[in-house]
């Protein structure tokens, strides 16, 4: 088993990326357990890897005595000096060199086994401590398998996993196909190492612009803050240390070069790109981007805003299904309700009423949505499905449904304003 060790040792470390140590200390543990179960496991024996002939030499040892009891533990004065040393006495512990040959073929299986496991063990600490430090990296790879509708990704030495929830769901892969994934967590189990990718993570949106965008690599833009709708439409916020960069002009790039890269490695997902600024009102204004806005009612306590927009403007602010006013809010922090001129004008500003208009939201329900800040159908449109469980009385799955029928509230109401 052990014929040419020393070469296959260098070998296998080197093909695998093991330290030498590790692998020697591997065939010493497991010639130790192939000569426990040969010699049992109340025997005192060592394993030692020799490197110059190279092999794993294994010794028992016994202590010398006048009266032999045991004779798997101790061996004679007389034996001693006539085999092993000349001037052994009484209480000498003595090491003889045992034949590995000898401990037969189950002995064997079982060393070969534990010598599998320790380098596995090896390998996984190796890719474990290699991809620790590159969470926050976009990691490319391609795609070598699925399992239960998950995406297997050869990474090299290693494999990442797309779980579903990380993947767009309009997207489509083949095996063998390249794949760019942002890498978010890795983690170590029973099973070996995770390496968790996603394409629907926010930073993978602002790491496909640092890598775009060179002024942002540099550190002389910032984004400030990113909301995704992956696969439909996101947002993102940046300023300029310099007052002489452009932050918006530099990350569009000429002719829109930049931007459209990152639009084309996510398959086509639109982009907006806002000035972030301190004028909390200017900022929120520009996030409703593409939509101009006439006038800003800040409510600093509640941390509020309703929105004024020209009567055309207003699909435009809110977006399909309120997609755009959410994206908004994602990205700038704030309660945003978005009210067309005309709507401002006749001051529907009855709130629990038109919530009410929601199926499975009454009376005491509007009440509690509008004590969270939830004053209107835009307002639940555009919030966060968290925010609104945190409500008493609302589950996840009636949230979800309260936010959809919204925008398709807002998608009638707007297009009703529209004519």
């Amino acid at each position: 088993m052990f014929q040419e060790l020393k070469r296959l040792i260098e070998q296998m470390g080197k093909d695998r990326g093991i330290d030498k140590q590790i692998i020697t200390e591997a065939l010493e543990a497991a010639m130790l357990t192939a000569a426990r179960k040969k010699l049992g496991s109340h025997v005192d024996i060592e394993a030692h890897y020799n490197d110059e002939a190279g092999e794993i030499e294994v010794f028992q040892f016994k202590t010398v005595v006048d009266k032999v009891l045991d004779p798997e533990t101790q061996i004679s004065r007389e034996k001693a000096r006539a085999t092993l040393d000349e001037g052994a006495e009484p209480g000498d512990s003595l090491g003889m060199k045992i034949e590995t040959s000898s401990f037969g073929r189950i002995a064997v299986q079982m060393a070969k086994q534990i010598i599998i496991q320790r380098v596995k063990d090896a390998e996984h600490d190796n890719i474990f401590d290699e991809y620790k430090d590159r969470k926050g990296e976009l990691i490319n790879g391609f795609v070598q398998r699925f399992e239960g509708g998950n995406i297997i990704v050869n990474l090299g030495r290693a494999e990442g996993v797309v779980p579903m929830s990380e993947q767009i769901h309009r997207e489509a892969y083949k095996r063998g196909e390249r794949i760019r994934t942002y890498l978010f967590e890795v983690k170590k189990n029973t099973k070996g190492v995770q390496i968790i990718l996603s394409r629907t993570h926010p930073a993978f949106l602002k790491a496909l612009f640092e890598v775009e965008v060179p002024e942002i690599s540099e550190g002389l833009i910032d984004i400030v803050s990113v909301a995704r709708e992956p696969g439909k439409r996101g947002k993102i916020a940046v300023r300029a240390k310099d007052r002489d960069i452009d932050p918006v002009g530099a990350c569009v790039g000429m002719r829109g070069t930049r931007v459209q890269s990152v639009v084309q490695e996510l398959r086509g997902e639109k982009i907006d790109i806002i000035p972030y600024t301190e004028d909390e009102a200017k900022y929120v204004s520009s996030a409703l981007s593409p939509a101009k806005v006439n006038r800003v009612f800040v409510d600093d306590e509640s941390r509020a805003m309703i929105v004024i927009v020209p009567d055309d403007q207003l699909s435009l602010a809110i977006g399909k299904n309120g997609q755009n006013v959410r994206l908004a809010v994602k990205l700038t922090g704030w309660k945003i309700d978005v009210k067309s001129e005309t709507m401002a004008a006749d001051k529907e500003d009855d709130g629990h009423k038109a919530l009410t208009k929601i199926p499975g939201i009454g009376p005491a329900m509007a009440q509690k949505l509008f004590d969270a800040g939830i004053k209107s159908i835009a307002m639940l449109a555009a919030v966060d499905p968290d925010t609104l469980c945190a409500i008493p009385g609302v589950g996840e799955k009636t949230g979800g449904e309260w936010i959809e029928e919204a925008g398709r509230l807002l998608d009638e109401e707007t297009k009703t304003t529209a004519k």
